[in-house]
């Protein structure tokens, strides 16, 4: 019998990239000959991240059509026809038993290439309020694998299962705290808030953060990654007198050893970011994006302040950011209340499920 070949295609950002991986690792665990083939956008972050965990990537010259008028929007059309046209080419040479979605601009071209060409698919929704290529999708999918719960608003009830989110494997490894604060050259005897905008940064959470630094209590240090586009900009603005309790980076390759040391996390509300927040039970800010479709992050976030599991900040009240964090430090009893409930949206074999429902689809085909 012939390896199972599975196609994962999609992108753009951490959040979708990561997810991915852990989905690609978790079919070669259940299935170790399965061949696995990832399809990306030219140009973004998974043309990098996949192949430096070990799998081949083809790339497409699909884009986002901008929702403001913009000359870009001009060449959409051009870029998803070449898309198209080169996703025919790879599943007609690759010959996939089954297409995974994880979102992103190249999920589109592949996914439904895969479902003419009779190929079964596989979405993974990740947000409590999905965008609208995905709702297209959804009606030729096979499976959809879904974060949350009341998803049938959006998708047929007969095609969901309630997954969760995959994460990164390495978020799991038992680190101590002592140690990851060693490992930051930090003080283990201050408390510890954990900045992250995104694996490309939030412009708004760092002007709000260097504006206001100056008030950051004297007992309190932070790890803040910024992106690759506005760590410069930060580094000249942070005050010297703050740098030996400020760790600045543009990209936290170790999330690991960020998360372990954290007491408090200020995130963007992806649902990526929330799966590991969940399964690592951290007390969060959550500052949702408001760039994003749907305002799908302001309601995924709001899915945990519901339940006492975080704390909401608005995109527009940024500056409050410094001040809300170091009242929350001093908040035991609700941190660990955080902490407790934020927990119990974890779903900690979701990517074991997902490469289950991946391969059963495979071998029916």
């Amino acid at each position: 019998m012939s390896a199972i070949k599975v196609i994962i295609s999609g992108g753009g950002t951490g959040g979708h990239i990561f997810p991915a991986i852990s989905i690609a690792n978790a079919v070669k665990k259940i299935e170790p000959e399965a061949e696995i083939l990832f399809v990306g956008a030219l140009g973004k972050m998974e043309m990098e991240k996949v192949p430096a965990a070990g799998y081949k990537i083809v790339g497409l010259p699909v884009a986002g059509f901008h929702r403001k008028l913009t000359l870009r929007n001009l060449a959409f059309p051009f870029k998803l026809m070449s898309s198209m046209l080169k996703a025919r080419k790879v599943i007609r040479q690759f010959k996939p038993d089954a297409a995974v979605g994880v979102g992103g601009y190249a999920s589109g071209p592949v996914l439904r290439v895969a479902s003419q060409s009779g190929v079964p698919s596989l979405l993974q929704e990740q947000n409590s309020f999905p965008g609208v290529t995905n709702r297209i999708l959804a009606k030729k999918a096979e499976r959809i694998c879904v974060a949350y719960e009341g998803m049938e608003r959006f998708f047929a009830k007969e095609k969901i299962l309630l997954t969760g989110n995959p994460v990164r494997n390495d978020l799991l490894n038992d680190i101590d705290k002592h140690s990851a604060v060693e490992f930051w050259g930090l003080d283990k005897n201050k408390k510890t808030i954990l900045i992250i905008g995104g694996s490309l940064g939030a412009r708004s959470i760092n002007n709000g953060i260097i504006e206001t630094i100056v008030k950051l209590p004297a007992d309190i240090q932070v790890i803040w990654q910024t992106g690759k586009l506005y760590y410069q900009e930060m580094k000249e603005q942070l005050p010297v007198e703050l740098t030996s309790r400020v760790i600045l980076t543009d990209f936290i390759s170790r999330m690991d050893m960020a998360f372990a040391a954290a007491d408090l996390v200020v995130s963007r509300a992806g649902a990526s970011s929330i799966s590991e927040l969940a399964i690592l039970g951290k007390p969060t800010v959550f500052v949702p994006s408001p760039n994003v479709s749907e305002d799908h992050q302001t309601k995924n976030a709001m899915a945990l302040v519901d339940k006492d599991a975080a704390v909401l900040v608005r995109d527009a009240q940024v500056n409050c950011l410094i001040d809300e964090a170091a009242k929350l430090l001093t908040d035991v009893q609700k941190l660990e209340m955080l902490a407790a409930n934020i927990r119990k949206f974890a779903k900690p074999d979701a990517a074991r499920d997902i490469a289950q429902e991946v391969l059963k689809l495979a071998q029916n085909k």
